[in-house]
């Protein structure tokens, strides 16, 4: 399977971020944009967007762009830096792009933004298996 269509099958088979509402903007070989809209359900108690909401965002980015090599890649290691509070109705864009990538290892950025806001900083780590995509 081509590494650009990965992420597409990804999508249609995660019924969370599905749910989530995300969508891919752009994909290409060790790097994927998505966004989605914070929605009124995403809220916490104090109105603002759950933490868990631009982590769930950046995860997937980080997921989508991991996996375009054509392996099967899983998180090993993953944090991230919450900027700024975010807001019902704010459009979240979340772009990771692979800053290395070895046999079985991949180190990954994911920059989330509110315009040209960055409004948190993901970083991760996948274990790249030897299983391959397929259609």
């Amino acid at each position: 399977m081509k590494g650009e269509q990965i992420p597409y099958k990804m999508l249609s088979q995660d019924a969370y971020s599905q749910w989530l509402g995300i969508e891919i903007l752009e994909c290409e070989i060790g790097r994927c944009k998505v966004a989605m809209t914070i929605r009124k359900e995403m809220l916490n108690s104090m109105n603002k967007a759950h933490g868990g909401i631009s982590y769930s965002l950046a995860d997937t980015a980080f997921g989508f762009a991991a996996n375009t090599h054509g392996k099967y890649a899983v998180s090993i290691e993953t944090s991230i830096n919450h900027i700024e509070a975010l807001n019902e109705g704010d459009y979240l864009v979340a772009e990771s792009v692979i800053e290395k990538v070895n046999n079985k290892l991949g180190f990954n950025i994911i920059e989330v933004k509110r315009g040209d806001e960055l409004v948190a900083l993901f970083k991760g780590v996948v274990y790249r298996t030897q299983k391959d995509w397929e259609e």
